[in-house]
């Protein structure tokens, strides 16, 4: 059910999918001879009230290949974040959480706080020039190589228990990162990219500054991974993933194609190409908006309405670029991005309709 059906994506067939499921784990049979293999067994019934006991095997994780982390991590199943709400898969999600697993979680965000702070006070507190440098002899210095060991060696840890988890996920389907962990890829390019810091300082390269900012930064957002902790929290980190992986994406692919198509054409009218003495060279006006790079940036600037207009004085054939201008404002700052944000806000109304299934995925996956 799980795994020969998942390819098929219609709303109807999904929603038959889990109530097939549905039946499956609250399969009871009365006779005698066929109890066994009920999955379901009432113990008292009074009134609408009713007591129940369900098999477990083959259902929680403390065996191989079980339903619910097939559910969890196959990404590929149709509607699974529903399935989740199917009892007694709700009750033992919610009783894990309750039991240890929340007690686990917080731990463990406690324990990523200290190494944040330890890797922001190494970072903030390095030492100018051409590394390596020599440890000296006082308590100062032995605190940040203390603090440089720790670093390098929490993002060892970062790196293994993100391709175990790797592993575990493409062990059962192909990983959707929207849906199951998206801060794992953060994780991941934070402890590659602080270990390639760590080389360059062993090679004695300065540029090493220049990269260990961007796990600095990186490690910063993933603290963002703990709020689903809370339910309320985890819904804003689960909006931002969706918004970014996907509405903000699809605009950036559009929009990049539209600046960099204006802007060369724009720096076409601003660059004065003469021929002299068989060389080809060009006049820069003092704005340098012959440069694609400048225009790019300039261009970026109307889109966010902080363009300017002052240089349009020198440019060649006025009319030509006021319609390159007017037409570029209209794609780029009316239309994409008013479609950005009716898609946001799509998506927003979305995902709080299915804030409590998510959330029970979110708690799974932790």
């Amino acid at each position: 059910l799980t795994t020969g059906l998942m390819n098929h994506r219609s709303f109807p067939f999904c929603s038959l999918i889990c109530q097939l499921f549905r039946h499956m784990l609250h399969r009871e049979f009365m006779d005698e001879e066929t109890r066994p293999l009920s999955r379901k067994f009432t113990e008292w019934v009074y009134g609408p009230v009713h007591s129940s006991l369900y098999d477990m095997t083959s259902i929680d994780t403390n065996e191989e290949d079980s339903v619910l982390e097939i559910i969890i991590f196959g990404s590929e199943i149709p509607n699974h974040p529903e399935m989740l709400q199917i009892e007694p898969l709700r009750s033992l999600l919610q009783d894990k959480w309750e039991r240890f697993a929340l007690k686990l979680f917080l731990m463990n965000f406690l324990l990523y706080v200290v190494y944040l702070t330890i890797f922001t006070a190494v970072a903030l507190y390095r030492k100018d020039g051409k590394p390596p440098f020599p440890i000296e002899n006082f308590p100062l210095d032995h605190l940040r190589c203390v603090g440089e060991i720790l670093s390098v060696f929490g993002a060892l840890i970062f790196l293994y228990k993100t391709v175990r988890k790797w592993n575990l996920v493409t062990s059962f389907t192909q990983t959707e990162v929207l849906s199951i962990d998206g801060f794992n890829d953060i994780v991941f390019l934070q402890a590659a990219l602080l270990l390639i810091c760590v080389i360059m300082y062993g090679c004695g390269q300065e540029e090493y500054v220049g990269l260990l900012v961007l796990p600095l930064a990186l490690a910063w957002v993933n603290l963002l991974y703990y709020l689903r902790g809370s339910k309320q929290l985890g819904m804003h980190g689960v909006m931002m993933q969706r918004m970014i992986l996907r509405d903000l994406l699809h605009f950036l692919s559009v929009y990049c194609v539209l600046l960099f198509g204006f802007s060369a054409a724009a720096q076409n009218l601003t660059a004065d190409i003469q021929l002299q003495g068989g060389r080809l060279t060009t006049s820069v006006n003092k704005l340098s908006y012959s440069d694609v790079r400048f225009t790019i940036l300039e261009l970026f600037k109307f889109t966010i309405g902080m363009g300017d207009l002052q240089f349009t004085d020198d440019v060649q054939y006025k009319e030509v670029y006021y319609i390159l201008l007017i037409s570029y404002i209209v794609l780029t700052y009316i239309l994409l991005l008013n479609m950005l944000i009716a898609l946001m806000s799509n998506t927003v109304e979305r995902l709080s309709n299915q804030s409590e299934n998510i959330w029970n995925l979110q708690v799974g996956c932790c």
